[in-house]
């Protein structure tokens, strides 16, 4: 997943203060393969670092394919109904409605497809032939898996990876245990996945920067643009960071791969800034945005209330050009040229 999101604080939070008071707390560490950053003012200023931690633990048990007892780890041996908890079946229900609203764009089952490609854990790319490409199309398609309650099954062959979903998923869950606590002020970072709610310390809006769709970064001159964010998750995908290039024709892929075709997306579109009420949901549509292109970007931010874009695409002579939509621009405090 792609992990372009810098959050700018312009004043150090202290860590001082009288128990029993509101306090600025900050939590951070490594989670998911990447890592994770949150800041809240706690109304008794007690800090929920270790919960925050169980929270992590418990997602990962639950749906992440690195951990070979979890439950999406068992599913994924094949043929075999798994009981799961609350948390996989939240994400995968919503992966198959975001699946079937987008004509299988986004499919949680396209985990074969991309290690085909070596995009995935082991980063080995297979002899991708016509016959190896539709022998390994076989096992992708969400309509495969088999929901009945709480237990979930897929084929042998089939594989269940919510790589495109999950960490705006935990975002999410990390922000309603927040709420939950009377946490009336917070930012949720998990892997450049983002959500915000009331202020900082300073007492003004959380303020994010998201990065200039380039390979490098550039530490003096390194954001598209930092926006305010308010009560709304934020996640960006683009395709400028992880691709490998073909020596024999030059030809670049990336890893955004194109589920009903099985070959890495290639359109003009960059990179995918959204927001959106949820982070999951900014980031399932941020890749939903790749794999589908400028245009039908655009269509599918017209159609979708409270959703807003911020896509960089290359212009004609292959320089960058934007579109943004009227609702994200009222975000955006420092464009870059």
């Amino acid at each position: 997943m792609n992990r372009f999101l810098c959050i700018i604080f312009l004043l150090f939070f202290a860590s001082c203060g009288q128990p029993g008071e509101p306090l600025f707390i900050e939590n951070n560490g490594r989670a998911q393969g990447s890592t994770y950053q949150i800041k809240y003012e706690s109304p008794k200023g007690q800090d929920f670092g270790k919960e925050i931690e169980e929270i992590l633990r418990q997602i990962d048990l639950s749906m992440s394919t690195y951990v070979p007892s979890s439950l999406v780890s068992q599913i994924n041996k094949g043929n075999t109904p798994v009981e799961v908890d609350s948390l996989f079946i939240t994400v995968l229900n919503r992966s198959t409605e975001i699946a079937e609203e987008t004509a299988g764009s986004f499919d949680p089952t396209v985990g074969p497809l991309v290690n085909l490609w070596g995009f995935g854990f082991k980063e080995i790319r297979q002899d991708v032939s016509a016959d190896t490409l539709t022998q390994v199309l076989s096992k992708v398609g969400y309509e495969s898996i088999q929901i009945d309650d709480m237990r979930v099954s897929i084929p042998e062959g089939f594989t269940i990876d919510f790589n495109a979903i999950a960490q705006g998923f935990t975002v999410d869950h990390i922000a309603e245990f927040l709420e939950n606590h009377k946490v009336e002020n917070y930012m949720v970072e998990v892997g450049g996945e983002v959500r915000a709610k009331g202020v900082n310390e300073s007492g003004n809006v959380w303020r994010i920067g998201v990065d200039k769709p380039q390979e490098e970064i550039d530490a003096e001159n390194r954001f598209q643009f930092v926006l305010e964010l308010e009560n709304a998750g934020l996640a960006t995908s683009g395709n400028y960071r992880r691709f490998w290039v073909d020596e024999e024709t030059g030809t670049r892929y990336s890893h955004t791969i194109d589920p009903k075709i099985g070959y890495p997306a290639r359109n003009r579109l960059l990179s995918a800034s959204i927001i959106a009420p949820s982070a999951m949901d900014a980031d399932a549509y941020a890749t939903v945005c790749m794999v589908q292109g400028l245009e039908r970007c655009k269509e599918l931010l017209a159609s979708k209330e409270n959703f807003e874009g911020y896509l960089i695409f290359s212009g004609d002579e292959n320089e960058w050009d934007t579109f943004i939509t009227e609702g994200f621009q009222a975000f955006i405090i420092e464009p870059v040229n």
